[in-house]
């Protein structure tokens, strides 16, 4: 057998076993952040309205699974009735591990980036500042236009990093306590028509930056540094029907994971919708109603990364 055949047989082998897309199904949801916690995976995504013409989402849930097959959706874990500071647009979210708690970073307003806690990966999470964490207004921050997407990664040496920014890739080094930083903002150099939705992980040593273009499509890039410099690399995703995408790359289980979302389960629920691709089409209320998918991830030999192939 040739490599491939063999090649196309392992894709199809992928397809058959991660044909469940959308997987997550009684309720809209977008922005997938994924991390593993105690050997079970955790999803913590934004939440789409059932009736949503516009992003103006309230609250955030989290799912959970430990064979990447049967999913819990725990309920809400932190919701904008729980700020003094901030009433609107609970976008995509971020959570992480640290000396037994968790720490869960989400944007609001589309200006602040805000920090909750908790002794459980699914909350209920409590903001220990009553205050953004970091915003707009943030000395050295840079953003012409959203300030959005928190993203958290604690290098090998135990130094946490958080990323977010829109057109303009913003990071900071988190102090020990996860709820302050060094007070020094870091603009990232190297990234190719970066848009929004960046995603930091690392594998054999290499720092992987990926993030949603310009373009529509999920790209990355590479560093020696997790501040870069980065080199762009190419494209892991295509464009989605939602217009949007965000993703998160994970390690399950000796598997690798890409999480996205599209507009599939909107067009489920609606059969006499005509399927309009994305922005720009008139008469086409999809993008605000969207849903979360994974698929396989397969690095190369070379340490790039293959296309990701969506599934049904």
């Amino acid at each position: 057998m040739s490599k491939l055949q063999l090649t196309a047989i392992l894709l199809l082998i992928q397809t058959l076993c991660l044909a469940q897309n959308p997987f997550v199904t009684h309720m809209y949801t977008a922005d997938p952040s994924a991390r593993v916690f105690n050997d079970t995976l955790y999803v913590y995504p934004s939440h789409d309205e059932d009736d949503a013409v516009k992003f103006t989402m309230k609250d955030w849930h989290v799912f959970s699974t430990t064979n990447m097959k049967d999913w819990t959706d725990h309920g809400v874990a932190f919701a904008l009735n729980d700020l003094s500071w901030a009433s609107t647009r609970a976008w995509a979210p971020d959570c992480i591990k640290r000396n037994g708690k968790y720490y869960f970073y989400y944007p609001v307003e589309a200006s602040k980036i805000g920090v909750a806690v908790s002794d459980s990966p699914t909350g209920y999470f409590k903001d220990p500042l009553d205050k953004a964490l970091i915003h707009t207004d943030t000395e050295g921050v840079v953003c012409n236009r959203d300030f959005i997407d928190p993203a958290a990664f604690i290098d090998d040496d135990g130094q946490a990093y958080l990323y977010m920014g829109q057109l303009v890739v913003n990071a900071i080094k988190l102090n020990e306590d996860m709820i302050s930083y060094d007070g020094e903002v870091h603009l990232l150099e190297g990234t190719d028509d970066f848009f929004e939705a960046v995603w930091m992980h690392k594998y054999k040593g290499v720092y992987y930056l990926s993030y949603v273009g310009e373009s529509g499509e999920i790209k990355y890039c590479t560093s020696d540094n997790p501040l870069g410099p980065f080199e762009y690399k190419g494209v892991i995703l295509e464009k989605m029907n939602s217009g949007t995408n965000h993703h998160s790359i994970v390690e399950y289980k000796g598997e690798w994971y890409m999480f996205y979302h599209n507009s599939d389960l909107y067009y489920r629920n609606h059969p006499e919708v005509e399927r309009k691709f994305g922005w720009g089409h008139k008469g086409s209320p999809h993008p605000f109603r969207r849903s979360i998918c994974f698929d396989k991830l397969i690095y190369n030999e070379d340490g790039t990364i293959q296309n990701v192939i969506p599934t049904k």
